[in-house]
């Protein structure tokens, strides 16, 4: 089995060839998401790779298509050492940096998660995971290029293993690389961020398939957030499908029997192969090493197939059992031999390739197993057809959109008061959403995130409620994750200002000249806290007197009043960023 996808042809060639692309269309805002109905939004299973060099029809195409697509995979860097991970993006681009496209993906909500591949020699990576020293290094590294371009992830496509290095090695690399994704997964899991593992197939070892047992699905499962399977370039050599149904799906049942289902995305090809299968007549001298039976085979998009079965007048048919496209044409070739002579030869070609059907094909895989969906090598060489037939899939398959609501009794309290908190959960038919786990969260303005305060679980009526004592000013919400059934939800955030509180003790009589001493405490306790002591006077409270709480939060007050009678006052404090303005009650004195 070649390496996933490499084509013969130099304008798909990974590593050698560098081409410029130009993001004009999408820079000129020309670019639009794929129609999508607002009853019946798409479930998003659609990711793929985004090459360095076909960044001009690979990012349109990602960009017109986002209704599908949740997350990318630029394929922008490769390995060379346990320090060094080169960019393939800017020498490719010298006019377009990287930050354009990546703030276009951005723009478009995708979750960005770039692949490096292995760029080393034989056995060179293997030998450095071999190394704890160098393994160590090596995870440093990749996190530090994630940190320092504020990726959300990084996906790993280190073939090397399987097609280079020889499966005699594959026992001693195969532990080796199960510490390694292990240590990368702590690393970025403390990030927030996620670990993505692209791999060729494997088969249950019990079925005796050929399968590359050296990447251990096994073992690394619970370290992985997504598992992209490489479920193409199944014929290589010989004419046949490119990566039949029966063989992904023989491959897939092993998967989900060792890895969640929802992490796995398999494999849909852009690409066509176009094999030489029997030759005529004596072909003119340049073809003479390319145009023979059995040779290497020619390399095509998808969006070009149907365009080439029609120039040699072929009709595509359509294989149910593989899900794939097939067709046989002649094709004449005419020059002169190597003497110089006139010559002319003809070739008998077949080529298959995978169309529209054969992506919504796979894309039902997807709602099959309850997958995290399909990944495409690449995007940009699809027909539209094959995204409409995706799209189709992805509708059918949506998940319920959960319509989440908090409400309160008062969006202000005091300190050690308790507040009223509900929530309701439902469908968008209005339909209540019973036994739903709902994450009770909150942020302060000292909170560098939101942070989980409870659980609590919707009841037949789709209701949760609750009731809490803030401590300081802080926005209230309920979350809830996403499922196979339904969507993740956030409810409306509710800004809680809370207000200290403030205890007064005061004379109820005093004398003109004369009031004594006006005591009291606030909580929480705070040292050198600015109180006013102010009084009701023609229609407006003035300030008349102002203290500082010590370290137990008691102030007092040492006040005169000339004038008799009846005289209301209340003690404030100035509010900040974790407590509202705040009184204390209004108390009254009798001035004789």
């Amino acid at each position: 089995m070649a390496r996933r996808g490499r084509f013969s042809e130099v304008v798909f060639r990974r590593h050698s060839v560098i081409f410029l692309c130009s993001l004009a269309l999408i820079l000129s805002g020309a670019v639009t998401n794929g129609a999508q109905s607002a009853d019946s939004p798409a479930r998003k299973i659609l990711s793929g790779w985004i090459p360095y060099y076909s960044s001009d029809t690979s990012l349109p195409s990602a960009v017109t298509n986002g209704d599908l697509i949740k997350e990318v995979m630029p394929f922008w860097y490769t390995l060379k050492s346990e320090t060094k991970i080169t960019d393939l993006y800017t020498p490719a681009n010298p006019s377009v940096p990287m930050s354009t496209p990546l703030t276009t993906l951005r723009d478009s909500g995708f979750l960005i998660i770039p692949t490096i591949t292995d760029g080393t020699a034989k056995s060179v990576l293997a030998n450095l995971l071999a190394s704890s020293a160098t393994r160590t290094q090596l995870v440093t590294t990749i996190t530090s290029l994630v940190v320092k371009n504020n990726f959300d992830g990084i996906d790993l496509d280190f073939e090397g293993f399987a097609f280079v290095d020889g499966s005699a090695s594959w026992n001693t690399t195969r532990p080796n690389w199960v510490s390694f994704i292990k240590e990368l997964s702590v690393s970025l899991h403390a990030l927030g961020k996620i670990l993505s593992v692209t791999t060729p197939v494997q088969f249950d070892p019990a079925s005796g398939k050929k399968g590359y047992y050296v990447f251990d699905w096994a073992s690394i499962a619970s370290s992985i957030d997504r598992l992209r399977i490489m479920t193409y370039d199944y014929s290589t050599t010989n004419p046949g499908p490119i990566g039949p149904l029966t063989w992904i799906e023989q491959s897939l049942q092993y998967a989900v029997a060792v890895v969640p289902a929802s992490k796995i995305y398999i494999g849909v090809a852009g690409y066509g192969r176009d094999w030489v299968t029997n030759v005529s007549g004596i072909c003119p001298s340049q073809y003479t090493n390319t145009i023979v039976a059995g040779a290497k085979a020619a390399t095509f998009v998808m969006n070009k197939a149907a365009g080439l079965a029609a120039s040699y007048g072929a009709i595509p048919n359509y294989n149910q059992v593989f899900g794939e496209q097939t067709f046989t044409y002649q094709k004449i070739y005419s020059g002169e031999t190597s003497s110089g002579l006139a010559t002319t030869c003809t070739a008998t070609r077949t080529a298959w390739y995978q169309d529209a059907r054969s992506y919504g094909a796979r894309a039902s895989l997807v709602a099959k197993y309850q997958l995290g969906g399909i990944a495409a090598w690449t995007f940009g060489m699809e027909d539209p057809s094959a995204m409409e037939a995706v799209r189709q899939v992805a509708v059918s398959i949506a998940p319920d959109l959960v319509l989440a609501t908090m409400s309160t009794d008062s969006l202000t309290s005091t300190y050690g008061s308790p507040i009223a908190i509900s929530g309701t959960f439902q469908r968008s038919d209005g339909t209540p959403i019973s036994g739903l786990a709902v994450h009770f969260e909150i942020k302060s303005a000292s909170d560098s995130g939101w942070r989980e305060i409870g659980q609590l679980t919707s009841s037949d009526k789709g209701s949760v409620s609750s009731s809490l004592i803030l401590s300081k000013t802080s926005s209230l919400r309920f979350t809830t994750e996403g499922s196979w059934e339904r969507t993740a939800s956030q409810s409306t955030e509710l800004p809680i200002q809370i207000g200290r509180l403030i205890w007064v003790d005061a004379p109820t009589m005093g004398t003109v000249g004369e009031l004594g001493a006006i005591t009291g405490s606030v909580q929480p306790h705070q040292s050198d806290l600015p109180l006013y002591l102010e009084k009701y006077a023609a229609g407006k409270w003035i300030s008349f007197g102002a203290t500082t709480s010590d370290s137990l939060g008691k102030f007092t007050f040492s006040v005169t009043d000339k004038e008799p009678g009846i005289s209301r006052f209340r003690v404030s404090v100035v509010g900040d960023d974790q407590f509202d303005v705040s009184s204390s009650p209004i108390f009254a004195i009798l001035v004789l």
